[in-house]
């Protein structure tokens, strides 16, 4: 259902083909936002921008790859000046310290952390000279969990947490609000088939004994971009069926 809390506003969400990105870019568009999306699938993107017309939304599709940090500065001036950066585009493969390999750690971290700095460099000054804007980067509860098989994961969204509170820091006098939401298992198919058969044990570990939805993720988001979130910056926001309170 269309609200009109964002009305005016413009947003612009990374890795926004599939998944939560996708979810998260038709709420905004729903809020009222118009919506710029970016991914590597021109198709997929595509795809994107019609769910958000068929929410009664305005949507626009930019290609980019943000391993590829010319991509990432091609579309901040692409996209030019935005009232809303959600900070979304991230890959999590796993495996042990002792087998991590130098080009998939190097990968994580320039899609996960080096995207999202340099994409938040080129956009917030805008901001700051507007005095205000919504920065919300998508984190995980993995920043605040230990697990054997995760640890350039988790550290690239241990990272992120902590750009949170910095940017929060930083731009906060200038009206510019920066938080994270960080979630759980959620239901999407890069998250299903990544974790196998272990993702619905998984899920049913947490408190709420089930795995969230796209949507649900998407919502956190949509609040934290909103007015209604006006006092909240530096924050991380647990969206995890209560996992990290076990």
């Amino acid at each position: 259902m269309s609200t009109n809390e964002l009305q005016d506003k413009k947003a612009l969400v990374t890795g926004a083909t599939s998944g939560i990105g996708r979810a998260v870019a038709v709420k905004l568009a729903e809020a009222g936002a118009t919506v710029y999306v970016t991914g590597r699938r021109a198709e997929l993107g595509k795809e994107t921008v019609e769910l958000i017309e068929q929410a009664g939304g305005t949507g626009h599709f930019v290609v980019a790859d943000v391993a590829n940090i010319d991509d990432v500065r091609k579309l901040a001036e692409e996209v030019g000046e935005v009232d809303i950066l959600v900070n979304n585009a991230g890959i999590f493969p796993f495996s042990s310290t002792p087998e991590q390999s130098l080009d998939s750690y190097e990968q994580v971290f320039d899609i996960n952390v080096r995207a999202s700095y340099f994409l938040t460099a080129a956009l917030a000054p805008a901001m700051v000279a507007r005095k205000k804007g919504a920065i919300v980067n998508v984190s995980s509860v993995a920043a605040q969990i230990g697990t054997p098989v995760g640890s350039v994961y988790n550290a690239s969204k241990a990272a992120m947490d902590a750009l949170t509170r910095s940017w929060a820091v930083e731009f906060g006098a200038a009206g510019v609000r920066v938080n994270s939401v960080a979630p759980g298992p959620i239901r999407t198919d890069m998250a299903v088939e990544t974790v196998g058969e272990m993702f619905e044990a998984f899920s049913r570990s947490t408190p709420l004994t089930r795995a969230g939805e796209p949507e649900e993720i998407a919502e956190a988001v949509v609040f934290l971009a909103s007015d209604k979130a006006s006092y909240i910056t530096g924050a991380v926001l647990t969206a995890d069926g209560g996992l990290v309170a076990t």
